[in-house]
């Protein structure tokens, strides 16, 4: 069927009519005409009201605006056996878990034998909503933030509206429901089966695609659906299906002339500024200031903005009328131009100051009464610009390798992007703290990072993460919902999606945070030539449905409601050859029509034959690293949290059924394909680490767990070190993200911090390869040929001295120092490498390969970007001429003190070197230390700091703290 959507906007998106189609499936039940091409019906049931009275009343007085977290709330099932009090926001997973119908969904195998919740359909209901006004002059109104994901509302037992899209703001006029309501209306909302329903609709044969082009991690058919895509599984989560009423509700009633604000875009950019070209740093600012809203505006009212510094609100920075106002259906805009030179600019961390303002706007209405409409958001005055067009000529004289650029630029100048891929933080977001996101940007900034991609499956992040990014200048690039699968391109999937880019766009566009949109993952470079090579015939049909729905569709409402940020219609791609509005596909991408010899795209990188993990040879060569990685298991403390004690070890049914890669590929409960990625980190720690064999059972299996990050962070460290020397070759390398930072649940992931928030080894070799200014060993181990190289990112040319110590594995120096110089001078230009030594490991002076370790050690002063004052830099590092299996090693009699002057830890090396040093803080505290899984020589004292995030200890747990070497693991006990 086919319901109005009454909600303002959609400019800019032809043909497309202003609905939203809803499967009648979900509102059968009212015998309202069906869709033609729906086959099956779905039972829908409506919480008895007596159940509900039963609760008790709601006495909550009613001000205009009434949050629908205060109300009383009840979840049943459609079969009616089960029902229990609900919350808002919540999902149907939670409120039984607190009910106790059902234990914690990530204990053991929850993911699994909970998929009877979402086979049935669930219906939140509400206490008898009391106070509401029924004036015939008031206008009411239901407004949701977030709606997961098909609904049936009902208000006073009348049908009032169904959704389908799980990241669209939806607002309904009720006043005719709630004047025609007999008693206090009661809220109902049923969410229909979302597996049944998508099943249905694939069924239905609208759209067809090679089934390649439509990966299945576990639940079918997720591409037909506006919902997490994660949901449905994927090789790093589980796949619960959540349902229910996730983000903020609630009840609005406004008198004539009375408005309210469901949205505001707020859009700074430099004059003249267009989408995906670099703006004229020298123009005046322009902040366009744009409000959606309900109700009613006068005919003829003046707009306001008041823009002041968040630290100072006297410090005026404007304050007066916006000019060339303009109203659209339910949305009102105006703009004004400031000096280019008043405002302070926003910057990335460690480029310069997070300068954020406050604006509030205000639509006035009569003389001396408060402004009909008002709104207040937080701002920065910054450029973003994502390059991805043609290297030009000017490039090409420095030394580029011609073909497309991709690289970030921020008010005006490049920068290297140093971070990693953000997948969500849980698979029921109402449970997503303010507290978890500080800690995980703790990390975050902990590991040098600069930039987070928010990946392209989960959710459009709230509000308060962007909040919190903008503070901590933490760029986040953020996908639009679409990955790994084809999607429809029938009108009402199409206005649905324009819809729901058209709320997020103009939501999210005031954060000075926000880098980029990209329209979502790996189409253009792996979904479309799979089509194009099992169904040739008819890929011109599927170039075509992608064309139009990610770009001719979805740049289209980005560009109308931001000129401020840049967008890419998929990565990976190859860039865009032309950008231009008058053509029915206003981006002309490359795909594979590419020039030998030239260098496109970002890449992806993912390869499990470990035997070539460490052979740069296999490495992508290209303008930026957006993926790459390897999975390793969770820490014994991560698992214990989610494991009973008898599936502690490393290939039990639990942790086999648990380990996603390589996904099942559909809703088998007999996951064999878990073994393969299990196999996958057994062999990669044979290959390269001492085997544990320990005699106690749970020792061992935490040992094995700490040999698959060692392997994992081992992995990473060369790859980041790869492209980042890259930065000074002729494919200018820009950028790297590491997949994955965090993690979703207790599993095998490639995350680098755990589900808690503990952190792996990675993060620590991330922490130490993303510094500023880095010395790197790069080794081909087939010619022995070994060079030393020195990376920069700072934006300004730096010299320094580069130490280089040859000892063996007790600690003493090797003589001569094994013929290689003792320091070296270095040069680098700004965001540079430059290798300062090339050697043969056949022509050094070493008396045993296998009992020598080379240390580095690099000390400079330069000055951070937009800084005064000149800073030191030094950076440690080091290369083993062997795999760390067949080193020499021996016990390195390490030494652990609680220093208790600085509130951190002393370590000490007393026998041997020690490799791979790893401090062990207790479960019942979360955070990290200042370093860890470092290189330790006797003689050497070295101080630890720790940062403390949590701690149910009672202060007690330092004396927890442990420490090992790589020496424990060839150890029995």
């Amino acid at each position: 069927m086919w319901i109005r959507d009454d909600h303002p906007q959609r400019a800019g998106v032809d043909n497309l009519e202003s609905r939203v189609y809803i499967p009648a499936v979900l509102v059968n039940m009212e015998n309202i005409k069906v869709f033609s091409v729906m086959k099956k019906t779905m039972k829908w049931q409506v919480l008895l009201s007596s159940v509900v009275a039963a609760l008790g009343a709601n006495t909550t007085e009613f001000n205009g605006i009434r949050s629908l977290a205060d109300e009383t709330w009840t979840v049943t099932n459609e079969h009616g056996n089960i029902t229990v009090p609900g919350k808002y926001p919540s999902y149907v997973h939670l409120d039984l878990y607190a009910a106790k119908v059902i234990d914690d969904p990530y204990h053991g195998l929850g993911d699994l034998d909970l998929r009877w919740i979402a086979a049935q359909n669930w219906t939140y209901t509400s206490k008898p909503v009391h106070g509401l006004s029924k004036d015939k002059a008031v206008s009411t109104w239901l407004v949701f933030d977030g709606l997961d994901t098909y609904s049936t509302i009902k208000f006073c037992d009348r049908i009032v509206a169904t959704t389908d899209n799980q990241f669209k703001q939806w607002s309904f006029d009720v006043s005719s429901a709630l004047n025609a309501c007999h008693g206090d209306p009661v809220l109902s909302i049923n969410f229909g089966s979302v597996p049944a329903i998508i099943n249905t609709l694939n069924a239905s044969g609208i759209e067809t695609w090679p089934s390649e082009a439509a990966i299945v991690f576990e639940y079918p058919n997720r591409q037909w659906v506006r919902k997490e895509q994660s949901d449905f599984g994927w090789d790093w989560g589980p796949a619960f299906v959540p349902t229910g009423p996730w983000r903020d509700g609630r009840i609005v009633q406004l008198h004539d002339g009375e408005a309210y604000p469901l949205n505001t875009n707020i859009d700074i950019y430099r004059k003249g500024q267009l989408n995906n070209i670099a703006p004229d740093q020298s123009r005046p600012w322009v902040v366009n200031a744009s409000i959606d809203y309900i109700g009613t505006l006068p005919k003829d009212c003046p707009m306001v903005a008041l823009i002041t510094d968040v630290d100072d609100e006297s410090k005026i920075l404007y304050s007066g009328q916006l000019e060339g106002i303009t109203r659209s259906n339910l949305t009102i805009t105006g703009s004004v131009v400031i000096n280019g030179d008043k405002p302070a600019l926003w910057w990335p961390r460690d480029m310069g100051k997070q300068q954020l303002y406050s604006i509030k706007v205000s639509v006035l209405g009569n003389k001396n009464k408060p402004p009909v409409l008002e709104s207040q958001r937080r701002v920065g005055f910054r450029t973003i610009l994502l390059s991805t067009g043609n290297v030009t000529d000017e490039q090409i004289t420095r030394g580029y390798q011609p073909g497309n650029n991709w690289h970030f630029e921020v008010n005006g100048y490049e920068f290297y992007a140093k971070g990693a891929n953000m997948v969500p933080l849980d698979a029921f977001w109402p449970r997503v703290t303010i507290e978890r996101v500080q800690r995980m940007f703790d990390s975050a900034e902990a590991q040098n990072f600069n930039m987070l991609r928010v990946w392209s499956s989960g959710v459009y992040l709230p509000d308060f993460i962007y909040d919190l990014a903008d503070e901590r200048g933490l760029l986040l690039w953020s996908d639009f919902q679409f990955s790994d699968s084809l999607y429809p391109d029938y009108p009402a999937f199409t206005q649905s999606v324009a819809d729901e880019i058209y709320y997020n766009v103009r939501r999210i566009n005031h954060h000075p945070s926000l880098a980029c949109w990209i329209g979502g993952n790996e189409f253009e470079n792996y979904l479309l030539p799979i089509a194009n090579r099992v169904e040739p015939d008819r890929y011109s049909y599927f170039l075509g449905q992608y064309e139009h729905l990610f770009i001719s569709v979805m740049f289209t409402v980005l560009a109308e409601n931001s000129r401020s940020i840049s967008y890419a219609p998929s990565s990976a791609n190859n860039g865009w050859t032309k950008i231009d509005f008058s053509l029915p596909v206003p981006m002309v991408e490359r795909y594979n029509n590419k020039t030998e010899g030239n260098i496109y795209s970002d890449t992806d990188y993912y390869n499990y034959d470990t035997s070539v993990a460490f052979d740069y040879g296999k490495y992508p060569v290209g303008r930026f690293a957006v993926e790459y990685g390897f999975h390793s298991m969770p820490s014994l403390a991560s698992w214990k949290e989610a494991l009973d004690p008898a599936d502690l070890h490393f290939n039990s049914s639990v942790i086999q059924l648990r380990t996603h890669h390589n996904p099942a590929g559909g809703l088998s409960t007999d996951n064999a394909n878990g073994a393969v990625g299990l196999a996958q980190m057994t062999v990669a720690v044979e290959d390269y680490y001492p085997t544990p064999n320990k005699h106690d059972p749970v020792a061992n299996f935490s040992s094995w767990c700490h040999a698959t990050q060692l392997f994992q962070a081992d992995f990473y460290k060369s790859q980041i070190q790869f492209y980042r020397r890259g930065s000074g070759r002729p494919e200018r390398q820009m950028g790297s993200l590491y997949w994955q930072l965090n993690d979703i649940w207790q599993a095998p992931t490639w995350a680098g911090l755990d589900y808690s928030g503990r952190w792996k080894v990675l993060p620590y070799m991330a922490k130490n390869a993303y510094q500023n200014i880095v010395s790197a060993p790069f080794y081909n181990y087939t010619s022995g040929e070994l060079e030393i190289w020195v990376t920069s990112d700072l934006w300004e040319t730096v010299s320094g001295n580069l130490s280089l110590s040859w000892v063996d594995l007790k600690g003493t120096p090797i003589s001569n120092n094994a013929g290689m110089p003792g320091s070296i001078d270095f040069r680098v230009p700004a965001i540079n490498s430059t290798r300062v030594l090339q050697t043969d490991i056949a022509d050094l002076e070493l008396p045993d390969v296998k009992d020598a370790i080379l240390l580095l050690s690099l000390q400079a002063d330069s000055h951070l970007p937009n800084s005064g004052t000149r800073t030191p830099f030094t950076h440690e590092n080091y290369f083993l001429p062997v795999w760390a299996k067949d080193t020499k090693i021996s016990d390195p009699g390490l030494h652990l003190a609680k220093d208790v002057a600085t509130g951190g830890f002393t370590v000490e090396a007393t026998k041997g070197v020690s490799l791979y040093t790893w401090l062990t803080h207790p479960e019942d505290v979360v955070g990290f230390f200042s370093d860890n899984g470092f290189v330790l020589v006797p003689g050497k004292k070295k101080h630890v700091g720790f940062k403390l995030q949590e701690d149910s200890s009672g202060g007690k747990w330092k004396d927890k703290v442990t420490v090992e070497s790589l020496w424990d693991l060839t150890t029995p006990n």
